[in-house]
């Protein structure tokens, strides 16, 4: 167990600094941060605003927790004299990694345009830009190596050997997208999307703390899909699923959710949802949300299949969030257009 320790750390460390080429910021209810998936599904929900947070700490049992932060908004608006829609927002994210505070904020504008595919039903084609400033530093006197150690001894004092040149560095980030959004029969609330990403199409360059300049933020793909179908008039599921691809690195995340109407009107304002989700080869997580219209609380639990369990003792991540989401006012132009694009 101690050597799985120090080999967990010590691939972290080097992830991190010396190649920069990590997997991106992510979380586990990606049902809760659509634009950072992908900018094109920024505004696929029913109302015309949108605020999202959610918190995310894992690896309490094998180092300092890594804590990250995620705020997003979103505001849609008809244009022009046809369905056609377009949605402003943007994302906030704030990193916290490990013993040596690396901390990794992101401030992403994002904008989407929605265009309406059929004059009598609920087809969309969404093309969404995201692209802003990050910033990353660490705490310097945090970080020790093995040039400390005189063989049984710790000295806080003795050189570490590392030439970081700077505590802190920062580039401009782009992303693209692409989804198609539809009705899916003749009920508006049966829906899917699918869709396609391009992060960091801009690849920003000398993203290291050492004087390096060759090394550049890597592309990523994003695929994703979902669908949500009605199974009663009290009850319906949700299943949603993404693909990334980033260099070397990859994952698959998916899962269901199922819902209940708690009440019995036509807009009702209490539904709980209840499902798993499952990142390929790495963790199960349950997931539990409550929606209060205009407010929502969802919670989800990353209990980890993969070799890192004996570490984490399979407790990989919490994470909690919180939604508000509803119609500007009840004049709203989209407060009674199906047609509306949402998900």
């Amino acid at each position: 167990m101690k050597h799985l320790y120090k080999y967990l750390l010590a691939m972290a460390f080097i992830m991190l600094f010396i190649e920069g080429k990590s997997q991106d910021i992510h979380f586990s209810q990606i049902f809760e941060t659509p634009i950072l998936r992908n900018p094109s599904l920024a505004g696929l929900f029913s109302g015309d605003m949108r605020v999202q947070s959610v918190y995310r700490t894992q690896w309490n049992t094998v180092t300092v927790p890594y804590q990250t932060t995620s705020l997003s908004g979103e505001f849609k608006k008809k244009i022009g004299s046809g369905n056609d829609y377009i949605t402003m927002g943007g994302q906030i994210l704030y990193d916290k990694a490990g013993t040596v505070a690396l901390t990794s904020t992101h401030v992403l504008p994002a904008l989407n345009y929605h265009k309406s595919l059929s004059q009598d039903r609920n087809i969309y084609l969404s093309l969404g830009f995201m692209g802003g400033f990050v910033q990353r530093t660490f705490d310097r006197s945090k970080v020790t190596t093995n040039n400390q150690f005189d063989g049984t001894n710790f000295n806080s004092g003795a050189n570490d050997g590392e030439r970081f040149l700077i505590p802190s560095y920062s580039y401009f980030d782009g992303s693209a997208g692409m989804s198609l959004n539809s009705q899916l029969g003749e009920n508006p609330d049966n829906n899917m999307f699918l869709g396609v990403a391009y992060h960091h199409f801009n690849k920003s360059k000398k993203i290291s703390f050492y004087s390096a300049n060759d090394l550049e933020n890597t592309p990523k793909w994003v695929v994703s899909g979902g669908l949500r179908m009605s199974m009663t008039d009290y009850s319906y599921f949700t299943l949603q699923a993404d693909v990334f691809k980033q260099g070397v690195y990859s994952e698959i995340i998916g899962g269901a959710l199922y819902s209940w109407k708690l009440d019995e009107n036509e807009n009702p304002r209490y539904i709980f949802h209840a499902g798993a989700y499952l990142r390929w080869k790495d963790a199960i997580i349950p997931v539990a949300k409550i929606e209060f219209k205009p407010f929502a609380v969802a919670m989800s639990f990353d209990a980890n299949t993969s070799q890192l369990k004996q570490a984490s003792r399979g407790r990989g991540g919490f994470e909690v969030s919180l939604t508000y989401q509803k119609y500007s006012s009840e004049n709203s132009e989209s407060l009674d257009a199906y047609r509306c694009p949402k998900f």
